[in-house]
């Protein structure tokens, strides 16, 4: 049955070797006798043509020229569905359009031309360009002048909204005087004119005598003279169809030559303008989707940084030019005066990777909030990851998270050092208040979604001043060069920078900022303060009842020294029972502290795990109400766990 069709078909296996080529395909090929069990690329193909059956990618009416001959190939894979693995190819000869050779041009060029269309037209997803690339190949090989005209809709990415107005996309010339309408008119085509009609009906008209076509006059009787009085005299209007949508419309106009457009030139236009079709919708769907995901991924990322004096920060997110991706960063105060640095990465582009973006960031936020250490933190997030891929792999019409990356670092401007650990993300660089630049030894981990393998958390001793420079691989990762090369270049920008975070940021992007992005670029420079000994105080409290009574002389004498008098009966309040909780509750050593930072912080410590709890205490209940006037009395409170027992927290806004 194979060999009695008409079109040559080719049937390869997944590692390129050709199981199958009908008498159809072994003439337009030119394949010998013997290629049954041969490698694809191994039997003097063209090299195009070679390289699209050995990749086994999907290809719609490919065109590629064999010989003189232009061939229309469509490849599909073969495993869909249980089928084995490899594909099918389907070529045809596209060459009967020599039926047009009897005008002034032959064969061979408007064969070259449709060819150049196939490969000049679409290459890039920029609807306005792809337009261009029409008119630029049409003009002077085709026509004397070429015009696009889209709805105005298609050009925002949506669908043609056919009661609106077009605007002329892309227009071009042998003479640039020529009195059509400039790119950038808005305009509305009346019925009776060539380009309504095409419009309205989706067809395509020719108008050989542009002087004696009242309908096409009555669009616009003053500049139909002048184009006219020009030289202009016969026009071919071609519907951009996409589908059963019609985007627009394509004029083709000729002033040069005595003869008109014809029948068989019109085929023609309409083979050219259909090639442009298929990239011009392929350019407004990348539009809709890349504005939507945009859209999307600044309503996700952070629009301003929180308030918090540990660090001092600066930061740069710069969008790939090939579409959005799902790099993200945050900065997250926690408690006791620490801060969270957050950097991660979603493998991939478009609405997709945005989405899966926001719903790791929000999972983080919610993560942190329980106070987690940086390895439990990153190992919450990898369930959550292999959660969304077991769900999504279940809906045939979602996509797995195929890779995602993140680093997590809490500073804690007390002690001065920084906690950090990495799922599969680049190393953090820190930069020393002398200058030298190195990357922190934290373990790499495996990325998210990998389940079952533990992460590492490294510490890091930071002296007040140093920088800590958190970026995603889209800074460092280059075809052109291993990533070393690139983590190489990353610390001589750094090493050359300036001491505030801006001018490091700032530094860094003016040397490794790619001329054209191909991922997405985040990048977070902190700058260490410290709390110093002035501003804390912390005592330790024997497990006694009777001790609670010296806390709240403490506390009393060393608010009065802040100048925070005005705290001293909260402040003894929420202390008081905090402290009582753990002699009763907990166990030793008992600790508390006091931070004046932003807010004031009080602290307790004890030796027990064991969680506490709000709540209400009846009318004849004799306790209860510890943590609910902690509660009421406080900003924020909480729970922060150690791996020898907890802290219990208070903070209250300074006046």
């Amino acid at each position: 049955m194979l060999h009695s069709v008409r079109e040559g078909v080719v049937i390869v296996d997944d590692d390129g070797t050709l199981l199958l080529a009908n008498d159809e395909a072994h003439r337009l090929l030119g394949l010998p006798e013997d290629v049954e069990g041969r490698d694809v690329l191994d039997l003097s193909l063209d090299p195009g043509t070679a390289a699209l059956l050995s990749s086994g990618r999907v290809a719609t009416d490919e065109v590629h020229r064999v010989g003189d001959r232009l061939l229309a190939v469509n490849q599909r894979s073969t495993d869909r569905a249980g089928g084995p693995p490899g594909s099918v190819a389907t070529v045809r000869d596209s060459t009967e359009l020599r039926a047009l050779s009897g005008r002034a041009e032959t064969a061979r060029e408007r064969l070259d031309m449709l060819y150049d269309a196939g490969v000049g037209i679409g290459t890039s997803l920029d609807v306005a360009r792809t337009a261009e690339e029409l008119t630029e190949l049409a003009v002077p090989r085709f026509a004397d002048f070429a015009t696009v005209d889209l709805f105005e809709t298609v050009l925002a990415g949506g669908e043609p909204d056919v009661a609106g107005s077009v605007r002329r996309t892309a227009s071009a010339g042998v003479r640039e005087d020529a009195p059509l309408y400039p790119v950038g008119t808005q305009n509305r085509f009346v019925g009776s004119s060539p380009q309504g009609r095409s419009l309205a009906s989706g067809r395509s008209f020719v108008e050989p005598r542009l002087a004696e076509a009242p309908g096409w006059r009555a669009q616009d009787l003053e500049r139909s003279g002048q184009i006219v009085a020009y030289g202009i005299h016969s026009l071919i209007t071609v519907p951009l169809r996409a589908g059963s949508l019609v985007l627009g419309v394509v004029s083709f106009w000729r002033s040069g030559k005595p003869e008109p457009f014809d029948e068989e030139e019109l085929a023609l236009a309409e083979e050219l303008v259909a090639r442009a079709a298929v990239s011009i919708d392929n350019a407004r769907r990348y539009t809709r989707e890349h504005g939507m995901a945009v859209t999307l991924q600044r309503s996700l990322l952070p629009r301003s940084l929180p308030e918090q004096s540990a660090l001092e920060i600066a930061y740069r997110y710069l969008p790939a030019q090939a579409g959005v991706g799902g790099d993200w960063f945050d900065v997250l105060p926690l408690s006791g005066a620490r801060v969270a640095l957050v950097v991660g990465d979603v493998v991939g582009h478009g609405l997709h990777a945005a989405a899966t973006m926001g719903r790791l960031r929000t999972a983080v936020h919610n993560f942190s909030a329980l106070d987690l250490p940086p390895d439990e933190l990153l190992g919450l997030l990898d369930e959550l990851v292999g959660r969304i891929d077991q769900d999504e792999t279940e809906d045939e019409h979602s996509a797995p998270v195929t890779g995602a990356t993140c680093l997590y670092a809490v500073y804690d401007p007390v002690t001065r050092r920084c906690t950090v650990a990495r799922a599969g993300h680049p190393p953090p660089a820190l930069i020393r208040p002398d200058g030298t630049v190195e990357y922190a030894n934290v373990p790499a981990g495996p990325p998210l979604g990998l389940g079952g393998l533990p992460f590492e958390t490294a510490e890091l001793e930071m002296a007040e001043g140093s920088r800590l420079v958190l970026y995603t691989d889209g800074l460092v990762e280059d075809r052109e060069h291993d990533i070393d090369v690139g983590l190489e270049l990353l610390r001589t920008a750094l090493a050359r920078a300036g001491d505030s975070p801006e001018d490091t940021c700032r530094a860094v992007l003016e040397s490794r900022r790619p001329a054209r992005a191909r991922d997405d670029i985040a990048l977070l420079v902190a700058r260490t303060r410290a709390l110093t000994e002035d501003r804390i105080a912390r005592w330790e409290v024997p497990s006694d009842p009777a001790a609670v009574a010296e806390v709240r002389a403490r506390i009393a004498r060393k608010l009065s020294d802040w100048g925070l008098d005005e705290l001293v009966f909260t402040t003894e309040l929420i202390l008081s029972e905090l402290v009582t909780n753990a002699i009763r509750y907990g166990g030793s050593p008992i600790e508390v502290r006091m931070l004046r930072d932003r807010n004031l912080i009080c602290e307790v410590l004890d030796s027990s795990s064991t969680s506490p709890h709000l709540r209400y205490a009846t009318m004849n209940d004799e306790g209860g109400r510890g943590l609910f006037l902690v509660a009421q009395l406080s900003e924020r409170w909480g729970t922060r766990y150690l791996p020898a027992g907890k802290i219990i927290w208070a903070e209250q806004p300074i006046p």
